[in-house]
């Protein structure tokens, strides 16, 4: 479903194999287990999900998971489905089920009576069906009502509340140069398809999906009683291509160097002009001494389309992006059709997700109640023996990084003592946030959705604002205890792992260590690997962007990333679309060296011991099937097609081939020359 959000994906970092990580191939023949019984199989890996009729040289994914590919069936409301979605609904679950107790009592606090009145709103679909589109109608006025360029800024400036859109972007973020202060950052945007080759290639395949695109945009506006609609829809596909032609590609999108461009507020006008800032501004309450203009020349491409496009066909394109964006929160004919073409064309999704799914995930988010159930999702579910456990493997993880970049043959003295300052400057946070969001001032009703919604826009904007000029808040966390992910923030220099992914098969206390260091260890290795893959590593110990490299280091280092990009660019998931190597290369230096680095902290851990055989497999055999099985995924060829395009990561089936990189998977598993993913030596890509 279309959606306007900040996603913050998982990312990563790339660790060179050296010798004090190589595997010893001596093991224990004595069958051990766990003292406690894992969640997963005797030792916490689902042994029955491999298929041992694949060679793990030919296909690890399949190897490791092909027997639960070849025979589970997609849920009609998923386009993917792996491990990631499996631990998602056990906490969508939790979180029902904290809701319900909520709900069924009396005498609440405010936290608490907040979610009971949002949720009561949510899900009264008879409220919401009656009212059908009426309660966007004040935006779809205002759109009408549109007589000029300026009246058109106004209207792409108050997006935040709208859920309009905009072919023009301001959020405020940190300042890349001084990271106690906040700084606007101006971008390039707009699209309603996932990614702008979605309008420029012509194969049969994009064809169609602009043509169904025309179609939903037609009914988009038929229920704002907008008659032409088809020749309409035509023209705002027309004014979106235009739109995609202006922005630069994804890959380019990512350098740091080229995105970071700071100016004075009051230079704005000059360097860009025939744009009135100063209105689009008012429209957000900023007082923006500074920007940064994240992408200049698609800026003012967008400017002009802004002056020489038509206002008619601009209000269609707000118009229809208005209702577009909103459709969760208006009637069910409204979300149905929305869904159609994002749901089921564009992603392969047969049916909604029932209501109180979709309940859940609105109010999860860090700018809903999301903080508000964390709290109570880490009183009734993440006990405090995980946050110490995890604190540990984190410490084990950086001491196994620094052994590395001790041992690097490739970079430099001079560049190795910055790069150990920023290793210990790392900032880990585990669980959940020490200081809690606050609702204070924050109204909601029984009875008013959008009201619900708008209040809380406002509610977070207004701190927003009233923020922007003190020094920025380093308690603050980009994702709710209650969500599946983990990420790294450059500009704190910090890794974040939510209470939700500490769960198997990520993370389990009763399972062999192998499996942890495979799987929760590789995941943190790939979120310390963030602040060293190749836009990570232009930020320093303190989060300021700058170069601490030495030329020749930095020209080492790039010539082996260039190396690790073309590999992934190989991978063909769908016939004539492949993955994005430069385009998901933070990811990939982040899977291949995070899995480096857990094997190395996973080999320490041992202390010289050898690792026992557990039901005929070695120690390193489970920390790759570990890893592995973490990556386990099924897609829609449409979401398939969706992620190659617009994601930064790999699809997961390529991801769980991040081993091949690595000299002890081919130990382990006696992969040779012939079989289909063997590298030569020379080949295998080593960074950190």
């Amino acid at each position: 479903m279309k959606k306007s959000l900040i996603a913050i994906a998982l990312a990563g970092t790339f660790l060179t194999a050296c010798g004090s990580s190589d595997v010893n191939t001596k093991v224990d023949t004595v069958k051990t287990a766990p003292e406690a019984k894992a969640e997963l199989g005797s030792f916490g890996i689902d042994l029955t999900a491999r298929n041992k009729a694949v060679k793990p040289g030919d296909d690890f994914f399949m190897y490791a998971s092909g027997t639960w590919y070849d025979n589970f069936e997609m849920p009609a409301d998923k386009t993917r489905y792996g491990a990631f979605n499996a631990l998602a609904e056990r906490s969508e679950v939790q979180v029902k089920e904290i809701i319900d107790d909520i709900i069924s009592r009396d005498n609440l606090n405010a936290e608490e009576q907040l979610i009971a009145d949002f949720y009561h709103t949510y899900m009264d679909t008879d409220t919401i069906n009656k009212l059908g589109i009426d309660p966007i109608k004040p935006t779809l006025s205002q759109i009408n009502a549109v007589k000029n360029t300026d009246d058109l800024t106004a209207i792409f400036g108050s997006a935040w509340l709208t859920g309009a859109s905009s072919p023009l972007y301001g959020g405020m973020w940190f300042n890349r140069l001084d990271p106690n202060k906040y700084e606007m950052s101006i971008g390039a945007g707009g699209l309603g398809l996932p990614d702008r080759s979605y309008y420029l290639e012509d194969s049969e395949r994009f064809v169609n999906i602009r043509q169904a695109y025309v179609d939903h945009l037609s009914q988009m506006l038929a229920f704002a009683g907008i008659e032409n609609g088809e020749a309409r829809a035509k023209a705002i596909l027309a004014l979106e291509t235009k739109i995609a032609e202006g922005q630069w590609p994804r890959e380019k999108r990512r350098n740091r160097d080229l995105t970071l461009n700071q100016i004075q507020r009051a230079d704005l006008a000059k360097e860009y002009p025939n744009f009135n800032w100063d209105l689009y501004f008012d429209q957000m309450g900023y007082k923006v001494p500074q920007l940064n203009m994240s992408q200049p020349e698609p800026i003012k491409a967008m400017i002009e389309l802004v002056n020489q496009q038509s206002l008619d066909v601009w209000k269609d394109y707000l118009t229809v992006h208005t209702i577009s964006n909103n459709a969760d929160l208006l009637s069910e004919d409204i979300y149905n059709a929305n869904f159609a073409f994002y749901g089921k064309t564009l992603n392969g999704q047969e049916e909604p997700r029932p209501r109180w799914k979709r309940a859940v995930d609105e109010m999860s988010g860090t700018q809903s109640l999301g903080f508000a159930i964390g709290k109570v999702y880490v009183a009734r579910y993440f006990p405090e023996s995980s946050k110490a456990q995890m604190a540990e493997l984190v410490e084990n993880l950086r001491t196994a990084l620094g052994q590395r970049i001790d041992n690097l043959d490739w970079m430099s003295a001079d560049t190795k003592v910055n790069a150990r300052a920023k290793l210990a400057a790392f900032n880990p946070k585990i669980g959940y946030p020490d200081v809690w969001q606050e609702f204070d001032g924050l109204k909601l009703t029984k009875n008013d959705l959008m009201a619900n919604i708008h209040n809380l826009r406002q509610f977070f904007h207004e701190d927003s604002v009233a923020k922007e000029l003190q020094k920025t808040d380093r308690n603050r966390w980009g994702m709710t205890p209650q969500y599946v992910n983990a990420y790294y923030n450059s500009s704190f220099n910090e890794i974040v792992f939510p209470a939700a992914i500490l769960q198997p098969p990520f993370f389990d206390p009763n399972a062999d260590p192998a499996v942890n260091y495979g799987g929760i260890g590789a995941v943190i290795g790939h979120e310390m690997g963030h602040g060293f893959d190749d836009q990570g590593s232009k930020s320093d110990a303190n989060g300021i962007q700058r170069n601490w490299w030495t030329d020749s280091d930095r020209a080492a280092f790039e010539a082996k990333a260039d190396q690790l990009a073309a590999q992934y660019s190989q991978y063909e998931p769908i016939p004539d679309n492949f993955v994005n190597g430069r385009n998901s290369l933070g990811e990939n230096i982040g899977d291949v060296g995070g899995l480096a680095m857990a094997y190395h902290a996973y080999k320490l851990s041992l202390n010289g011991k050898e690792a026992p055989v557990i039901d005929g497999l070695t120690g390193d055999q489970r920390f790759f099937l570990a890893w592995a099985q973490v990556w386990k995924e099924k897609r829609t060829e449409q979401s398939m097609l969706s992620q190659l395009r617009a994601g930064t990561h790999a699809p997961g089936r390529y991801r769980a081939l991040a081993p091949r990189n690595h000299d002890a998977w081919y130990k382990a598993f006696d992969v040779k020359p012939g079989d289909k993913l063997y590298l030569p030596e020379d080949e295998r890509v080593r960074i950190w």
